[in-house]
């Protein structure tokens, strides 16, 4: 059954539960479409304010839970109520509720007091650990979205790359770099200039503050961490960031091959072929 997805451990039982833990948009959606075209057992545990209202709605009373950002002991409780045994993380939670609305419950607090430094990368540890020491097993994030993922090459229909070598050497070298920071996981170049980096903002407004230079040629990369946590924030792609892209002027899109997870992928391929926009993935050596 790991056949389902290359993503799963040489473990994973498909009779066990899998419980999916939804942030917004599509892309819990994709991963519990995958689920149960696989016919594995899926719970969801939902965000208020944030998980898709149509996703909540398709699980029975009995297989789902929703909580408020923040509150790692009532996720935890779900876990258990739910009788999960793998846990998957998708879809991002808007910026500004970890400033504003976080209602952190005693087992959040307690967490946090034993973080020397709290940015992504330790918090998502730190609940990796309270996830697991749970009984419960986390899964890569790109589980059951084999068909969604980037691929080495042109992925737009042309016979080759309109994006200079050169200037796709430096982007690639530029974004590897910012992430390799922690600081995001996009930027936007023009003939070997930065013209923006995405930081806590988000991919839509750095896209924004590129289109302020009014320019050609801008290409857009996106790429993961170097030492990326694969349970949590595999960079996306999609339609929304398409439109972004089009209204910044940016005609060619650079994505990391297998770590980046193109929502409905078909369609933005299709999308981005009707927009002029080219999208080309590339590997551990730039294309």
């Amino acid at each position: 059954m790991a056949s389902a997805s290359r993503f799963l451990p040489p473990d994973f039982d498909p009779n066990e539960p899998v419980a999916v833990v939804a942030g917004q948009r599509d892309y819990p959606v994709l991963t519990v479409a995958g689920l149960r075209a696989a016919g594995i057992p899926v719970r969801l545990i939902a965000f208020h304010g944030e998980t898709r209202e149509d996703l909540w709605e398709s699980f029975p009373e009995s297989e789902r839970a929703r909580i408020h950002v923040g509150q790692v002991g009532h996720m935890l409780k779900a876990l258990r109520k739910l009788g999960a045994r793998r846990a998957i993380f998708v879809g991002q939670i808007t910026p500004g509720r970890l400033f504003r609305d976080l209602r952190p419950d005693l087992k959040a607090l307690a967490m946090l007091a034993m973080l020397r430094e709290r940015n992504a990368e330790t918090i998502f540890s730190a609940i990796v650990n309270e996830v697991e020491k749970a009984g419960v097993r986390m899964l890569d994030a790109r589980a059951f979205l084999d068909n969604h993922i980037a691929t080495e090459g042109l992925m737009t229909p042309g016979r080759a790359v309109r994006a200079e070598e050169a200037y796709r050497e430096h982007g690639i070298r530029i974004a590897r770099e910012v992430a390799a920071l922690d600081i995001g996981q996009g930027v936007v170049v023009r003939k070997g200039t930065v013209l923006a980096v995405e930081a806590f903002e988000g991919t839509d407004d750095m896209l924004a503050r590129a289109n302020k230079y009014k320019t050609d040629r801008l290409i857009f990369v996106k790429t993961a961490k170097p030492r990326q946590n694969p349970y949590f924030d595999w960079p996306v792609f999609g339609e929304k960031t398409l439109e972004s892209m089009q209204a910044g002027g940016v005609t060619t899109a650079l994505l990391e091959a297998d770590r980046v997870v193109m929502l409905n992928k078909d369609a933005v391929i299709a999308k981005a072929a009707e927009m002029g926009i080219e999208l080309v993935g590339f590997g551990q050596a730039a294309p």
